[in-house]
C-alpha cells in the first residue's frame, strides 16, 4: 500500500519538529517528509501518518523522536571543514590564550564528531608544549545516533581525504584484520573532548563557566529568523567577554538582531 501525508498530517509533524528542535519545515518540504518517513511507518507495522505521529508523541524517552529527526536530517560533515575558522582559531585565539593556557570550547551541531575532533587537532597542533594547556571541547548535538559515533571516535578511510599522511598517523590509528580501512581517534584527542545530546531549543545549558569560542556551523540554516535571534542571544551570554562565535559559511547574521560585532563572514565577537 503507498503511504501518503496529507496536509493535515504534515502540519502536526511541521509543528511538533519546530516547537521541538527549532527546524522549520516550509510547505514545500512535504514530499520530502513523506519520503523519509514512509519507510519507518512501515517497519512498525504502521498504516498512516497520523498513527505514527502518535507513536512519536507517545514516546517519553523521545527515542522515536530522534529517530525522526535523523531521517529527515542531513548530517553530513568533514574533518576540516570551513578551514578559515580553523585558521583563525589556531592564529588568533590560541596566542590571545597563552598566558593562562587554558580554553574552553562548545562544538553546538558536533553531528557525527568531525568538527570537535578538528578542533582538538588545531588546539593540539597549535601549541609548542600541548600537556602544559589545558584543553576542553564540549559537543553537543540532538540525535543520540550520531553521537554515538561520534564519541566512538572511529572513521573510514575515505572520511580524510583532506588530512596529509602524517596528521593521520599522529592522531589516529590504523584498523587492522576486521578493522582494515577504519582509524580511531587517538587517547590524546579523544580525553579532550566530552559528547553530549543537548536541544538548542532549551532555555538553559548545562555550562558553568564562560566558553572562549562557540561554534554553531551549518545548523541556523533550519531555523527561522526568530529562532536563530533567540538562539544567538543566547550564545551571547555563556562566552566570555572578548569570546568568539563562529556560525557556517551558508549562514549569516545580518537580518538578525544581536550584541555580537562583526570580524569578518562567519566569525563574531562578544565585546571585551
Amino acid at each position: 500500500m503507498e503511504l501518503k501525508i496529507t496536509s493535515k498530517e504534515f502540519d502536526h509533524f511541521r509543528t511538533l519538529i519546530y516547537d521541538e528542535s527549532g527546524i522549520s519545515l516550509s510547505q514545500q518540504k512535504q514530499s520530502l517528509l513523506e519520503s523519509r518517513l514512509s519507510k519507518r511507518v512501515r517497519e512498525l507495522g504502521l498504516e498512516t501518518f497520523s498513527q505514527y505521529y502518535d507513536r512519536v508523541i507517545g514516546d517519553p524517552t523521545q527515542e522515536e523522536f530522534t529517530r525522526m529527526l535523523d531521517l529527515i536530517s542531513t548530517n553530513k560533515t568533514d574533518f576540516f571543514r570551513e578551514s578559515k575558522h580553523f585558521d583563525f582559531l589556531r592564529d588568533v585565539i590560541l596566542p590571545e590564550s597563552i598566558p593562562e593556557k587554558r580554553i574552553r570550547i562548545w562544538s553546538s551541531a558536533c553531528s557525527t564528531g568531525e568538527e570537535p575532533y578538528t578542533i582538538a587537532i588545531t588546539l593540539f597542533e597549535g601549541v609548542q608544549n600541548p600537556g602544559e594547556w589545558d584543553f576542553k571541547i564540549l559537543a553537543s548535538d540532538l540525535s543520540t545516533r550520531v553521537l554515538a559515533k561520534a564519541a566512538s571516535g572511529i572513521y573510514d578511510e575515505e572520511r580524510f581525504q583532506g588530512m596529509s599522511p602524517d596528521m593521520l598517523s599522529r592522531h589516529f590509528l590504523r584498523g587492522r584484520g576486521d578493522s582494515m580501512g577504519r582509524f580511531k581517534v587517538k587517547p590524546h584527542l579523544a580525553s579532550m573532548i566530552r559528547f553530549r545530546r543537548l536541544n538548542l531549543m532549551n532555555d538553559e545549558f548545562p555550562i558553568r563557566n564562560p566558553l572562549d569560542l562557540i561554534f554553531c556551523r551549518n545548523v541556523m540554516i533550519y531555523f527561522d529568523r526568530p529562532t536563530q535571534e533567540t538562539l544567538v542571544n543566547k550564545f551571547h551570554r555563556y562566552l566570555k567577554p572578548g569570546g568568539y562565535l563562529f556560525i557556517g559559511h551558508s549562514e549569516s547574521l545580518q537580518w538578525v538582531s544581536h550584541p555580537f560585532m562583526s570580524l569578518a563572514p562567519t566569525i563574531y565577537q562578544k565585546e571585551r
